[in-house]
């Protein structure tokens, strides 16, 4: 049985009132016209996008400020979506641990459906929202943790039932919707809405949808971690090497900040155990591996701060 939201009615009628259900005629003879020209209309749409997420800067901001302080108290970043929505909460928390050595669970992502989800749709799983409060409980979400919920119609009864059970448990809610005055910003603390518009094909919000909510998931993961420490100014001094490429990208970022030559920063990398921020440090500070990594320990692990404690 999947459980009805407040205020939901069954013959669609407030589907059809949601800005992502609305059929733009500009976009009538579509099926029409010629690969040239749907490239262009396409990429006309796209480009309205960014101007969208800057509008919403003004809710986007405190989300993030508040998302980085829980994580930054150990609390971890979780995203809740279903269909097109869960599969880019699942895509930006896989790109986290090799990017920024998050440690497991950190950031993490909750599909409606499961990961069968990833690769094919789950009938009728986003409509219960009962099923959504399981999840968070199965995740064993908690007082410091940050959910966000993701739902390009803001009405999602799985992500609107999973951060209505986080909030009940303390959790700091967050909720990405393009929808203005979306059933999904009244079921969290702090609400994003991105009004990008009808989509060039009425309500698939893989499109505009999609890439906004991309580009504003980018945005929170990227700037918490930045708040983190997980940076030096713009170098990703957290990343794993565990490829040729990340080896070689980790040897420049140590050379980078140390003013090292090529086998001095080789030589550091292999002495801290392939740490970006320890192996900088004994350059920095012409010492061994042991004690830049107390210096880094005892700078909270950010390297900025043990770097100019010195």
């Amino acid at each position: 049985m999947n459980p009805q939201m407040p205020g939901a009615t069954n013959d669609g009628t407030e589907l059809s009132a949601l800005l992502t259900e609305s059929v733009d005629p500009r976009y009538a003879n579509l099926d029409t016209l010629s690969v040239s020209a749907l490239a262009q209309l396409m990429n006309d749409a796209d480009r309205t996008v960014p101007e969208a997420v800057r509008a919403a800067l003004p809710q986007i901001v405190p989300a993030i400020d508040a998302v980085s302080q829980r994580m930054s108290a150990g609390g971890r970043l979780v995203y809740v979506g279903a269909g097109t929505a869960g599969r880019l909460g699942m895509l930006d928390a896989s790109e986290c641990p090799p990017t920024f050595s998050t440690a497991p669970g950190q950031v993490s992502a909750i599909i409606a459906g499961g990961p069968q989800a990833l690769i094919t749709a789950v009938e009728g799983a986003e409509d219960d929202s009962v099923a959504g409060a399981a999840a968070i409980d199965a995740a064993q979400i908690g007082a410091l943790d940050a959910v966000v919920g993701i739902a390009a119609s803001g009405r999602t009864p799985y992500v609107v039932g999973a951060v209505t059970r986080a909030r009940q448990l303390g959790a700091l809610t967050v909720g990405l919707s393009c929808h203005a005055g979306a059933t999904l910003s009244h079921a969290v603390d702090l609400p994003i809405e991105v009004l990008v518009g009808p989509e060039i094909i009425s309500g698939s919000t893989r499109l505009k949808s999609g890439t906004a909510q991309k580009l504003v998931l980018n945005m929170i993961s990227t700037i918490a971690m930045v708040r983190m420490g997980k940076t030096y100014g713009n170098l990703m001094i957290d990343v794993r090497a565990t490829n040729h490429k990340l080896r070689e990208r980790a040897r420049r970022i140590v050379q980078q900040i140390s003013s090292a030559t090529r086998e001095e920063a080789a030589a550091a990398l292999d002495a801290s155990g392939n740490d970006i921020r320890v192996a900088a440090l004994m350059l920095a500070q012409h010492e061994p591996a042991d004690r830049a990594a107390a210096r880094l320990h005892d700078a909270g692990g950010n390297l900025r701060t043990a770097l100019e404690a010195h």
